[in-house]
């Protein structure tokens, strides 16, 4: 894909574009495939499963069965070694039959389909994994929130794997005050624009955030301000997703695909950032290369069938492929660099990518 200008709507006609980004956040960042290639993990030759990762998936209800089926999907696509889905013990049977590659752990539950958080917590910290991605397809209730709430509290002890929050978790959040205040797990929360509304309400954002759809710069400075009050990343989808960090940073994905309007592709985009988190990258590179190669993906199958009729099962061999294309351009990059020819500033201080060295 031709690298593109980022675009930024809904600017004073009196400022010059490059006036309107620098005032909007200094240093954003648009992705493309060098910056993505770039934050792809290590693969080494001479491995096993278990050193690319073991994502733990908590999804899925008799209703929205599909939501965590692609989430494990989506996550073997993206690279992790290992996948297992952890589901109400009354429904593991169902999704026990259901998936292939990914194994299943039973939930103890206080009512048929609704978890008992305490000894559910229990049987996940006891579990191995890299990462938690939690939220698609679960079922709402009081349950379901408090089991968010004590999975987000860190344990305290050693490195505390990351979490995914997707979904009901975004929706759970919402309802409880101050969530992000005391020690807490690293998160990527990947809310659409009215998961994200809701999250700001009960967050206690007062004055509106403008339009969370048409107006890039918005949605650029609303999840910006988001990441650092919370703490943690922010992956704002929609048309030219955005990825904020606590520190400030902010990128931008180029990716403008109405193909991707249906249910089920922020799934596959939970479970991709997941498997890249359990692969050994931060929240906020997971996030980017996530976001990046989920938009590659969609790309291709829009340029097989067209603006409409996307699948969100679609979506996961794409994503190998993507990630095959990134790795591609990095290996060259590379070769470029041994044989001298890095990137050099110019006398005017430009830089020029290839230029021997």
């Amino acid at each position: 894909m031709a690298e593109r200008p980022l675009g930024f709507g809904r600017r004073d006609s009196s400022a010059s574009p490059d006036a309107a980004v620098e005032l909007l956040i200094p240093g954003l960042v648009a992705l493309d495939d060098t910056i993505a290639a770039g934050l792809l993990p290590d693969r080494p030759k001479r491995s096993h499963k278990g050193a690319f990762g073991k994502v733990l998936v908590v999804a899925g209800s008799l209703d929205y069965a599909g939501a965590a089926l692609l989430v494990c999907r989506a996550a073997g696509r993206a690279g992790a070694g290992l996948v297992t889905l952890a589901v109400p013990e009354s429904l593991q049977p169902l999704f026990a039959a259901k998936v292939v590659e990914a194994t299943t752990m039973a939930l103890p539950e206080d009512d048929v389909e609704e978890v008992d958080p305490e000894p559910a917590l229990a049987r996940i910290l006891d579990h191995d994994h890299d990462v938690i991605v939690v939220g698609p397809g679960l079922r709402p209730g009081l349950a379901t929130a408090e089991l968010v709430r004590m999975l987000l509290a860190s344990p305290g002890e050693g490195d505390t794997p990351p979490l995914v929050l997707d979904a009901e978790a975004l929706r759970s959040l919402a309802t409880m005050d101050r969530w992000w205040e005391g020690e807490r797990r690293p998160a990527v929360l990947t809310p659409h624009s009215g998961e994200f509304e809701r999250l700001r309400a009960g967050s206690g954002h007062e004055g509106g955030d403008g339009d969370l759809v048409g107006d890039d710069a918005a949605r650029a400075a609303a999840a910006g301000d988001a990441a650092t009050t919370w703490g943690q990343v922010v992956v704002l989808k929609g048309a030219k997703t955005v990825i904020a960090a606590p520190d400030g940073a902010v990128a931008v994905a180029p990716f403008e695909n109405p193909a991707l309007a249906t249910g089920g592709t922020g799934d596959v985009l939970a479970g991709t950032i997941g498997a890249l988190l359990a692969q050994g990258l931060d929240t906020f590179a997971g996030a980017r290369l996530g976001v990046y190669l989920h938009g590659l993906a969609g790309e291709t199958v829009r340029e097989r069938i067209g603006d409409a009729g996307l699948l969100a099962s679609d979506l996961p061999d794409p994503i190998a492929i993507a990630r095959k294309r990134l790795a591609t351009v990095a290996e060259r990059r590379a070769k470029n660099a041994r044989l001298g020819f890095g990137s050099r500033e110019t006398p005017t201080g430009e830089t020029v990518p290839g230029a021997p060295s």
